[in-house]
């Protein structure tokens, strides 16, 4: 179920980051309790099949094992071996100390119930987000424990290898992804995902089959969608949301391949016409082009937390989102850095706060 007890705190000028970030927290704790390990599934596979507002059916971010990939075994059976995206890899028994490489894959394990004993961190990022801490206050201890391995694209591999892992986890975006699969395989099993918010789902479940853990994924991704569904139904027709973020030197609005929207589309949400875009994740605009990122409601995420890489910007009082007060900003790692499934029902839980 989705909260909607909580609110932003509004500003004259904008929704603050203070008020979203509070609510996100809150609706961590409530997702870690109805939506995680063993969280409620959904009717089989009938809320994954067909998005809200998709007239065709047809969905941007694909939501069941891809083709060809996966065990093909039943849950809890080890050895198993798992067809992915740089080969194939035996398990020869139930992990227990997972190092994960590739951003979400965190996310992902706690999900299902698996702490990492290691990982690496974005740049500029929390080893451990502060929003998986919040939503998982019970591992706490085990979270405070898990070392660093260095950066997701080029690891520290005698890192990897002091943790002494029993199933090694990377994707294959943005790395050379041959030569790391190489390194990391021949410290332990190794798995490999594709990576970016397009395929958070096909990683959720082939993650979860290397850990023994399918049908537990399943179950959650249809209680997802079924939420997503349920909660688009009651969003006024045409109400447009936008995602913009600024990190570093880069402004990008984000397309419906990316990370924030795919639970847009899971929701069945109308988007900005310039934001509709499915070849990428994200498009680069200038300071100019800022007027791509309107649209009848707007969550900003900002690398750093400082608002004013936007709000100072000459063209932003223009934004009519901005005239309107219809400008959230949220947090920058749920929504722009990491593609999990937590991750996503916080995006779900901050969309409906925006928009009932």
């Amino acid at each position: 179920m989705i909260p909607s007890s909580s609110r932003p705190v509004r500003s004259p000028s904008r929704r603050r980051s203070a008020g979203a970030l509070a609510l996100a927290a809150a609706a961590l704790v409530a997702l870690a309790g109805c939506s995680g390990p063993g969280g409620a599934p959904g009717s089989a596979s009938d809320a994954a099949a067909a998005p809200a507002g998709s007239a065709d059916g047809a969905v941007t971010t694909p939501r069941t094992m891809p083709d060809g990939k996966g065990s093909g075994q039943p849950d809890g059976a080890f050895p198993r071996t798992v067809v992915h995206f740089a080969g194939s890899t035996t398990i020869p028994a139930e992990p227990t100390r997972v190092v994960v490489i590739s951003t979400g894959q965190a996310d992902a394990l706690l999900t299902l119930g698996v702490v990492p004993v290691a990982s690496t961190a974005p740049d500029g990022a929390d080893l451990v987000p502060a929003y998986l801490a919040t939503a998982f206050p019970e591992d706490a201890a085990a979270l405070g424990a898990i070392t660093s391995v260095g950066n997701r694209i080029a690891p520290d591999i005698e890192s990897v290898a002091a943790a002494k892992p029993d199933l090694i986890l990377m994707n294959t975006a943005g790395k050379d992804a041959g030569s790391l699969y190489a390194s990391l395989s021949a410290i332990a099993p190794t798995v490999a995902t594709q990576g970016t918010g397009l395929h958070w789902k096909e990683d959720l479940l082939l993650l979860a089959d290397a850990v023994g853990r399918t049908t537990q994924a399943e179950s959650w991704l249809d209680a997802y969608q079924a939420d997503a569904a349920a909660f688009g139904q009651g969003v006024s027709d045409g109400t447009t949301v936008s995602f913009v973020r600024s990190s570093a030197d880069r402004l990008r609005v984000f397309g419906v391949a990316s990370f924030a929207g795919s639970v847009a589309e899971d929701a069945g949400l109308a988007r900005p016409e310039a934001q509709r875009f499915t070849d990428d994740t994200s498009h680069d605009m200038s300071e100019e082009q800022l007027d791509l990122a309107d649209g009848d409601r707007v969550l900003a995420g900002v690398q750093g937390g400082d608002d004013t890489a936007l709000t100072g910007l000459p063209l932003w009082p223009t934004l009519q989102a901005v005239a309107d007060d219809h400008v959230t900003f949220v947090d920058d790692d749920v929504f722009y850095l990491n593609t999990g499934p937590t991750a996503a029902r916080a995006v779900l839980y901050q969309l409906e706060a925006v928009l009932r």
